[in-house]
């Protein structure tokens, strides 16, 4: 929950400052200031965890967040008395008025949650969770209560000027790099988080090295060859699905607010990869508690790269304006991608499944598929290509072979491969 609140304000500065893309030395302090509260959030969360029946970890949460709500109307409202440092859309138009409004209505809805989430801390402080967690789904909750508003009574269009930001479409675009950028950073924390974990629980006393081992460092070492494996494992892991989250941004060419929703998804499983390291080597071999920390880690994988083949899917379902000629349907990299895409839901459903029908093996079936999943990749692409040139001959057989590079990547949309194929 902690991770897709501060997600939660993490896109909403990105939307702030896709309206507001200059800024001066006033709003760098004021972003300054968001950013102060923003990091102190965790703690808080740590507070309400810690002390579940105490209302002080809630209230901290909820002034913090009211108190950032009033630092983004301070920004806002002093953007748009500058309006050089709004976008030129706005800049441009005829109702920067409206646009203030809504954004500023938009702006004040969470801290105003907040405010009666702390009321009810005094009151039903389970109602306060509540109210928090509708936070996080906030948005949608208010784009679905519109829709059905524009069922029953029809739709009223709010202004004659295109609004293409603070509009809780899911097609609203983000800042791609941005969205890149932040994945990079939860990637790099994550693989930190099991150096960490490594280097302060995993290396021996050395009064024990002396007194149990005879003074022998290798024979000590060899006491934790399971947590170097499990090490290994995880840090191939977290690598490869980086590895396949740039492969799919890398083809993207927008992203838009429902792909960042998945994006998130998936970042939030990964973040818990370090937890499945510390669960695969926790408890004793072949114990009952050994086979749930397997199978726990194996849909923490799946869920990880099953959103990833989700943003891909919701791409494509926009693709002229969401992805590169080559990943589309039809694209010579359409396939491959999504066998890349798969690979590793499939991979961790298969040995989530085999973990349940040989229970004793589960430990080293687990190990085993995270050492050589790498190599797959590797087999993964060779086999694409020899599956297309069996189809193309198959289905394609007077294909002509002598187009140029130019007029294949020109062509390549409009002659899609047989539907069979994908």
């Amino acid at each position: 929950m902690t991770f897709l609140i501060v997600t939660v304000a993490w896109a909403a500065h990105i939307r702030l400052f896709q309206v507001i893309v200059r800024i001066d030395d006033c709003l760098a302090l004021l972003n300054l200031a968001c950013m102060m509260l923003i990091t102190f959030l965790p703690y808080t969360f740590s507070l309400m965890a810690t002390f579940p029946d105490n209302v002080l970890g809630i209230l901290l949460f909820c002034g913090c967040v009211m108190v950032l709500g009033i630092i983004q109307l301070v920004i806002v409202l002093y953007a748009f008395s500058r309006p050089f440092l709004l976008n030129e859309q706005i800049q441009i138009s005829e109702y920067q008025s409206f646009y203030k409004h809504h954004i500023l209505k938009v702006i004040m809805r969470v801290p105003l949650m907040c405010l009666f989430a702390s009321i009810f801390s005094f009151i039903f402080f389970q109602l306060s969770y509540v109210l928090l967690a509708i936070v996080i789904f906030l948005p949608y909750i208010s784009q679905s209560l519109k829709w059905v508003r524009s069922k029953a009574i029809g739709g009223v269009a709010e202004t004659p000027d295109s609004m293409t930001f603070y509009t809780y479409l899911p097609n609203e675009p983000l800042s791609k790099d941005r969205v890149e950028a932040f994945s990079d950073g939860v990637y790099a924390i994550v693989a930190t988080l099991l150096i960490l974990d490594i280097c302060e629980d995993n290396v021996p006393n050395p009064i024990d090295v002396e007194t149990k081992f005879g003074g022998s460092l290798v024979t000590a070492l060899q006491v934790y060859g399971p947590e170097y494996l499990a090490y290994f494992g995880s840090f191939a892991t977290v690598g490869l699905l980086w590895f396949v989250h740039h492969s799919l941004f890398l083809h993207v060419t927008k992203a838009t607010r429902f792909m960042g929703l998945l994006n998130t998804l998936s970042l939030a499983f990964v973040g818990g990869l370090p937890l499945a390291y510390q669960l695969t080597h926790e408890f004793p071999r072949n114990s009952h508690n050994e086979l749930e920390a397997i199978q726990i880690s194996c849909v923490i994988i799946f869920f990880a790269g099953i959103f990833q083949l989700a943003i891909w899917v919701v791409a494509l379902h926009s693709e002229q304006e969401t992805l590169h000629p080559y990943v589309r349907y039809g694209g010579r990299e359409h396939v491959f991608m999504l066998a890349k895409l798969a690979l590793y839901p499939c991979v961790a459903l298969g040995t989530f499944f085999l973990t349940c029908i040989l229970s004793k093996f589960s430990a080293p079936i687990f190990h085993l598929m995270e050492i050589t999943v790498p190599f797959a990749f590797l087999v993964l692409r060779l086999l694409v290509r020899v599956s297309l040139a069996l189809v193309r001959l198959i289905f394609c057989p007077e294909r002509p072979n002598t187009k140029t590079a130019v007029e294949e990547e020109d062509n390549e949309t409009s002659v899609p491969f047989d539907p069979l194929l994908t």
